[in-house]
């Protein structure tokens, strides 16, 4: 049962959720800035096109791995401690890549910018230890919505830097931001009292390290070394053999980096089984609307649109999950995350039911992806719920890590196959091979069918008894027996 969370004291304290809000879309900001600079990086850099796509991959493993190491890290030293370390990592990275144009620099400062990642659960967790329960639901629902949030105004934004500025410029701005955000954590958030303390579990972090890294390298470099070469076999090879390894050393381990007894509980596991499916859906909107609107209008589909106006069109969605997270805790409020988790994958695939019927009209295009996005916010809402009601305050913030990394894992397997499904289905346009509008059809209903498995995982887990009815009853006896 959750301690009685303290009365803010100052009129900084009030001003934990804002900042802590405001860490998290960092975080989704940093994330999607590079994209606008992928095209144009071969020529500032002289790299090849394969070993520019590594300034997204590095991220991509970095922050796999170090979202559950950071979490775990948060929960036995201090959450407040390591999320300025995150948020000043991220910083570091940012101003290595604004004073260098060396690929092999710009790909290790991006690396140690993936440790933001951990920035959303070690908040969520300061969340659960600050704030009273009436309080909570709102803040942790703001607080996961800050990932579309982020990365909606990350994309124009680094698109009108790019287009009308030196491209170094870009990564001055994040530079600046996240020292503002390390700032603003040590002036507003205090340390939460709540640890889980025990020796570092070195051996699970390499394990983890080295079974993410193979996993997620051959996931996200299969398109381009070929998913039958020996090389992406033998990443999936050891990836079967590490993490085997990993699981069985975590589960004799006393002090354990992820608790896999807690993994094991339903309430837990069909939790990080659903937060995969989920960013398999959501991510497929974001990649295949800014390739779709992009695509030339000699294609018959495509809108021929540049990239600070597909930002503009997928700048809606960000506003939409803000608007709509209160929505998603009412709903948890009174239903039950598992509840809202289920409905909200629901609207997903609705979403793309739309995209389905019609993806030639801007408006149509854009009512689709703003429906995935309300369908987004509702879910992402409740996963941190739901791991919050089924864990021990000291671990709160592994297990949302762990989460996280469930998501980031359903988004890595969605780019590829997004990828490998539009580069099967493809046309000539001009004398050159393009993806055929067949093939974003495809794409958006093999996310539809995701989204709906993961309605269904969600229904599949147990009952919160914190929920419904029961709170109800609950808070009717209390008063009872005040009256009496």
């Amino acid at each position: 049962m959750d301690e009685p969370a303290a009365i803010p004291r100052s009129p900084r304290e009030r001003l934990t959720v804002p900042v802590l809000a405001f860490g998290g879309i960092l975080m989704a900001v940093m994330q999607t800035v590079v994209v606008p600079l992928l095209p144009d990086l071969p020529r500032l850099t002289g790299a090849s096109p394969g070993t520019v796509s590594w300034m997204v991959t590095a991220t991509l493993l970095s922050g796999a791995v170090l979202t559950p190491v950071l979490g775990r890290a948060g929960d036995m030293y201090g959450k407040r401690r390591v999320l300025m370390a995150a948020l000043g990592l991220m910083a570091v990275g940012s101003v290595l890549c604004a004073l260098s144009s060396d690929i092999r620099v710009l790909i290790a400062a991006r690396a140690l910018s993936g440790a933001a990642s951990a920035v959303v659960p070690l908040s969520i967790s300061i969340l659960r230890d600050e704030l009273p329960p009436e309080r909570r639901g709102n803040a942790v629902a703001l607080m996961s919505s800050t990932v579309g949030i982020g990365a909606a105004l990350g994309l124009p934004l680094a698109a009108v830097i790019v287009q009308y500025a030196n491209w170094h410029a870009m990564f001055w701005v994040t530079a600046a931001l996240g020292a503002v955000g390390v700032s603003s954590v040590w002036w507003a958030v205090r340390e939460s009292p709540v640890r889980e303390p025990g020796r570092f579990d070195i051996p699970g972090t390499l394990g983890l390290a080295t079974g993410l890294v193979c996993l997620l390298l051959g996931v996200s470099q299969g398109g381009q070394w070929g998913w039958g070469s020996a090389r992406i076999l033998g990443l999936f090879g050891a990836a079967v053999v590490v993490l085997a390894l990993w699981w069985w050393q975590q589960l004799r381990a006393e002090r354990p980096l992820v608790d896999l007894r807690l993994v094991s509980r339903p309430s837990v596991g069909l939790s990080h089984v659903a937060a995969l499916l989920t960013g398999f859906a959501f991510y497929a909107n974001s990649l295949v609307t800014a390739q779709l609107v992009q695509a030339p209008e000699a294609t018959g589909y495509g809108l021929g649109l540049s990239i600070v106006q597909t930002g503009l069109v997928l700048l809606p969605g960000g506003f939409i999950m803000l608007l709509f997270s209160p929505v998603s805790a009412r709903i948890s409020a009174a239903r039950g995350p598992r509840v809202t988790l289920a409905l909200g994958a629901l609207v997903i695939a609705a979403g793309y039911g739309v995209r389905i019927v019609d993806s030639h009209d801007l408006w149509m295009i854009m009512v689709g992806a703003a429906v995935v996005g309300t369908g987004t916010t509702l879910a992402y809402s409740a996963l941190p719920t739901l791991i919050l009601h089924a864990v021990p305050a000291g671990q709160t913030a592994s297990a949302n890590g762990v989460n996280v990394l469930m998501r980031t894992i359903g988004q890595a397997v969605s780019s590829a196959a997004v990828a490998a499904v539009l580069v099967h289905h493809t046309s000539l346009v001009g004398g050159l091979a393009a993806p055929s509008l067949h093939g974003y059809l495809v794409a958006f209903g093999i996310a539809g069918v995701i989204a709906l498995l993961a309605s269904a995982t969600a229904l599949c887990i147990p009952g919160d008894p914190e929920s419904g009815g029961t709170r109800r009853a609950r808070s009717a006896k209390t008063e009872v027996m005040e009256g009496a």
